[in-house]
């Protein structure tokens, strides 16, 4: 399945600086201080208390990888040598950036959109991130997907290591090990994508939205706590890093959320359902309704209530684009809008996601990204 960049749905790609923040260390006695509690909606939807298969279990690693990027950032300030860093010629690297640029560009058109209002450094470093997640994606959604193997998981992952290491393997690689090493990033959120790619192997149903949710952060909220450390956070900010990290994980798991509404139909076509069974069972909908492509009253009264989620993990995101650093929030800021605007159009649609894939076209995306740049600035100048 698809993970929050839209991985999934294109074909194969085949083989192939702004101010960095600083946090202050998290220390153990404050920890008990930082985890998540999911509020209830005001809306008919009500997000259950997750158990440690579920939200809990993503707060331990929100903790721990809060905790090591603030270390990691802490150290690099004082000109401490966190880790080795790769010795890389600059030209390979321009061409190592160049090919995760045109990977982002093809399979991510919408996302991309919002990293060419990035800074330059940053720009390079999200898609070096972005390649990684697409290529880890194929491993289970690719052409040769039915032949990938739990070893095959485990050389990635050991290929992973490599890359934080400093030791890259191709090119592709390379990219991300400069990344990594620019802005210590974390590789925790990395391993738990590759969790993801194992659970797509061993299951295609969901019993509820616990267990959606748990795949949904493994998918797509790894990939908003990989950013972070790329974005920055505004020095001037009072928030926490543990309320950045929090934000990043909700955008994480809105767009996650809203590729599953975007692509049922696509999904359901390879024998997947991303939606939680005792929902669907709850407006009387079956597996067969969906491999039917069946659009009937309960199916659009059930997409409501699907839709009305995403939106409410997208208003949980927001205060945390606020407190980036000024120079990222306007391509934050551009995501959030465009992305929830692909749910405006399942909704123009009918809510027929099943024939039907839902899209913004490029007009309203360019109105949307001034818009989102709009919004961006009445928060700067709010926070001024």
């Amino acid at each position: 399945m698809c993970s929050t960049f839209s991985l999934a749905a294109k074909p194969s790609i085949g083989e192939s600086r702004g101010k960095i923040w600083s946090l202050q260390v998290i220390n153990s006695a404050a920890r008990s201080e930082l985890n998540i509690n999911i509020p209830r909606e005001k809306n008919s939807i009500i997000l259950p208390r997750l158990s440690t298969q579920g939200m809990l279990q993503s707060d331990v690693h929100i903790c721990e990888i809060a905790e090591r990027q603030s270390l990691a950032n802490n150290l690099s300030d004082k000109g401490d040598a966190f880790r080795s860093k790769p010795q890389l010629d600059a030209m390979f690297l321009d061409e190592a950036y160049e090919r995760c640029r045109k990977i982002c560009a093809e399979y991510a058109k919408t996302y991309y959109l919002g990293t060419l209002l990035l800074t330059k450094e940053r720009q390079k470093a999200i898609w070096a991130v972005y390649a990684w997640c697409k290529r880890t994606d194929e491993l289970v959604d690719g052409p040769n997907a039915f032949c990938v193997s739990p070893a095959a998981l485990d050389r990635w992952e050991e290929r992973l290591q490599d890359i934080f290491n400093g030791h890259p393997n191709d090119i592709l690689d390379a990219a991300l090990t400069d990344t990594v090493s620019k802005f210590n990033l974390h590789i925790k959120p990395f391993r738990d994508m590759i969790k993801g790619m194992r659970m797509d192997t061993e299951k295609c149903r969901y019993a509820n939205f616990q267990e959606l949710y748990l795949y949904c952060y493994y998918a797509g909220g790894t990939v908003g706590l990989m950013s972070v450390p790329v974005m920055g956070m505004d020095p001037d900010s009072s928030a926490s890093a543990q309320s950045i990290y929090n934000a990043a994980l909700y955008l994480g798991i809105g767009n996650q959320l809203t590729n599953i509404l975007r692509d049922v139909g696509e999904d359901a076509s390879r024998g997947r359902i991303y939606l939680p069974q005792d929902e669907l069972a709850k407006f009387g909908l079956r597996d067969e309704d969906i491999f039917s492509r069946k659009v009937s009253d309960e199916w659009r009264e059930f997409m409501k209530e699907q839709i009305t989620r995403a939106r409410y993990f997208y208003k949980l995101a927001e205060e945390g684009a606020s407190e980036l650093d000024k120079a990222s929030r306007w391509p934050v800021w551009t995501v959030l809008i465009l992305y929830q605007k692909i749910l405006d159009a399942i909704q123009d649609n009918d809510y027929d996601n099943l024939t039907k894939r839902a899209y913004v076209g490029n007009i309203k995306k360019l109105f949307l990204v001034r818009q989102a740049y709009y919004r961006a600035q009445s928060i700067s100048t709010a926070t001024d």
